[in-house]
């Protein structure tokens, strides 16, 4: 039946939490919750495990959580904290002597192929290096018998690339991040999905990501089955803002799993 096991690799905003040089509460915490790296998706579905974006902390992520299989990433956008793990990916073409499948519309794979050239361009043939095979996304398409539907989203000057994941007509997940809105076809999209991720940056406006009264009339307006907050910055107390939450919506955390949707 349809499912999908999801991690939480990271849960935090570009600077991660604590920052460097804060004394602030959050980040002097001795809460675990509001210890966020940088924000990164691990989907196990039955025939394929993949992550959506390779933050700084990958490799530590990887490490903490046990992941020992790798056999696709998805690509929201090209900013630094969202793919400056890209090259740890090489230890899952060492480990399966194999190519990496990596899926981004096309500006962000333009700017990867740019960063890690020495990954596409010529490409990699020694096992112990990062071998490729690059997607560019036009339109909706399949990880083995997940279908993955791209949608845009506006974050300052560029579009994020969020996505909604079914498996046989069941719309399981929807993840958007790094967003200061999501347009209605997006909404429509998502709408009725069993688990939502949603960008919440902090409780005040901010101009390329959604705060928390932004992500809030999103959940409420998608209507998800359950529905999760990521990219959290360090002005935000998990156990304070938790109480805060409304029903069916809650902070994710790092290390957090959300066991397998099955019917």
């Amino acid at each position: 039946m349809p499912s999908l096991e999801l991690t939480f690799l990271g849960t935090g905003t570009s600077q991660g939490v604590p920052i460097i040089g804060c004394d602030c509460l959050v980040c002097c915490s001795t809460d675990p919750r509001d210890n966020r790296t940088r924000t990164s998706l691990l989907i196990k579905a039955p025939d394929l495990h993949f992550v959506i974006d390779t933050a700084p902390d990958f490799r530590l992520q990887c490490l903490r959580e046990g992941v020992n299989r790798l056999d696709a990433a998805l690509f929201t956008h090209a900013h630094t904290d969202h793919i400056m793990g890209f090259d740890d990916m090489r230890r899952f073409c060492e480990m399966d002597d194999r190519k990496m499948p990596i899926y981004a519309e096309e500006e962000t794979m333009s700017h990867l192929r740019r960063m890690f050239q020495y990954a596409f361009d010529p490409p990699q043939i020694w096992k112990n290096y990062l071998r490729l095979s690059p997607h560019v996304i036009d339109g909706p398409f399949q990880l083995g018998e997940t279908t993955v539907l791209p949608v845009a989203l506006p974050h300052g000057k560029i579009m994020t690339t969020g996505y909604v994941f079914s498996r046989q007509g069941r719309k399981l997940l929807a993840y958007f991040t790094d967003c200061a809105s999501v347009p209605e076809v997006a909404r429509e999209a998502a709408r009725g999905v069993e688990v939502l991720v949603l960008d919440a940056l902090r409780d005040t406006p901010h101009p390329t990501h959604m705060n928390f009264e932004q992500a809030l009339e999103t959940a409420s307006a998608i209507a998800a089955g359950e529905t999760y907050l990521v990219h959290i910055c360090h002005e935000v107390s998990h156990a304070k803002k938790k109480l805060e939450m409304p029903e069916g919506c809650q902070l994710a955390y790092d290390g957090l799993k959300v066991p397998s949707t099955k019917s």
